[in-house]
């Protein structure tokens, strides 16, 4: 829907059509037939003036009520026409007409820019004639009316010239505009739709990493569990076939309670993967305070924890991978960076996510390590979940590391 810009130079001038015909013909019709002058005779005033003065105040009435002074462009020369020929005669009655006949400068403007200077000056011509009284009686009745009429038609026609080139003006300014605010509509909703197709590709690369994680899972628990419970299966047939073997049922036994054992401590592990520990009973606030000081008894290198904005409780992958992003950089601290001091910063922001990690060690060529010390995992880890890793370093500066991942995360992904 476009925006619609008000022409203040029009809404002007459509009020002075709507206001003041009527209140000037009045003043034209009171001053004219209470102080008649001698131009016309006193049965002219009566059988002509009065009806002409009676059709003029219905037409403008319905021009103004119907139209609110405001008549459509098809219309518009028939109601000037009719206006400025009712002018003439009224004027040719009594020139005290000329002031009602003066509204015709504003009728004039609507004509368009081929009709609006023949406009003018037929309203002009009017005027000149309310002002000198119409050439004819006598020559120097004639020559004051050529000469009025002259010098008004040049005061006319020049300001009717300057004031159509501002209303041209006026126009393209608002034609500009317009089309300013429908651009500006147009790159809201533009803006809006790449919203929402980045919300969409957003989703779908969480929705793939649902996949792939469920497709890993998958893959560990046939090449772990499933494995461990086929030999527990097979252990235990083969002590059932040589019952009456004690050395045998007792071996292959031993060997389920073995296979039995180990596959426990994989399912363990595969569930301490899926989401770490310190995590089910702590914020990610607090796990990471947790780590921090676990690694700081470990390592030796301080290590503070700060979180800024207001923390709220996100989806459990979010909170999952930033915590394991926290634990790389903070195993990559303690192998490589010969660090004394270490701050990780969690910042909650309205819809992202950061973790920054810093340390003052040693430094690094991120070009040269763009795929070591675990980086293209923890890049592995964010892609995932649509976040995105950024390193900062250089040899004798120290490292940043730092994660970020949306907080919006949709339902039917929490749901699965």
């Amino acid at each position: 829907m476009s925006a619609t810009i008000v022409d203040p130079w029009q809404a002007r001038l459509d009020r002075m059509r709507r206001i003041l015909p009527l209140p000037l013909l009045t003043l034209s019709a009171v001053t004219g037939f209470a102080l008649p002058d001698d131009q016309s005779p006193a049965w002219t005033r009566l059988y002509v003036g009065v009806p002409l003065v009676a059709v003029s105040f219905v037409w403008w009435t319905v021009v103004t009520v119907r139209f609110r002074g405001n008549p459509p462009p098809r219309l518009l020369p028939v109601v000037f026409a009719g206006h400025v020929a009712l002018c003439a005669v009224l004027v040719w009655i009594d020139r005290s007409f000329g002031v009602f006949a003066y509204t015709g400068f504003l009728f004039a403007y609507g004509l368009g820019p081929r009709w609006r200077t023949a406009g003018f000056a037929a309203t002009a011509l009017v005027v000149s004639a309310s002002l000198s009284g119409y050439p004819g009686r006598n020559a120097g009745q004639t020559f004051t009316y050529v000469v009025v009429a002259v010098v008004l038609l040049a005061l006319v026609l020049n300001s009717a010239t300057i004031t159509g080139r501002a209303v041209e003006q006026n126009q393209e300014r608002g034609r500009m505009i317009a089309e300013l605010a429908e651009a500006n509509r147009r790159l809201a909703a533009s803006m809006a739709e790449n919203a929402d197709l980045q919300a969409t590709v957003l989703a779908q690369a969480r929705e793939a990493g649902v996949v792939e994680e469920r497709q890993r899972l998958a893959g560990e628990i046939h090449d772990t569990l499933a494995q461990g419970l086929a030999g527990i299966v097979t252990q235990l047939e083969a002590a059932e076939h040589s019952s009456g073997q004690p050395g045998e049922w007792s071996r292959h036994l031993t060997q389920a309670r073995t296979l039995a054992r180990d596959s426990l401590t994989e399912a363990r592990r595969s569930v301490r993967a899926l989401r770490p520990e310190q995590l089910e009973a702590q914020s990610l606030p607090e796990a990471l305070e947790s780590l921090a000081g676990t690694w700081s008894a470990g390592s030796g290198v301080t290590a503070e924890v700060e979180t800024t904005g207001t923390p709220v409780r996100t989806h459990a992958d979010v909170e999952a991978t930033l915590f394991r992003v926290a634990q790389e950089a903070l195993t990559n601290v303690a192998r490589h960076a010969r660090a004394h001091a270490v701050r990780l910063t969690l910042t909650y922001l309205d819809d992202t996510l950061l973790l920054d990690v810093v340390d003052d060690g040693v430094g690094f060529d991120p070009v040269d390590r763009a795929d070591g010390y675990g980086l293209a995992g923890m890049r592995h880890r964010l892609t995932r979940i649509g976040g995105a890793l950024t390193v900062e370093s250089a040899p004798g500066y120290g490292s940043t590391v730092n994660a970020s991942v949306p907080l919006d995360v949709p339902r039917a992904e929490v749901a699965s």
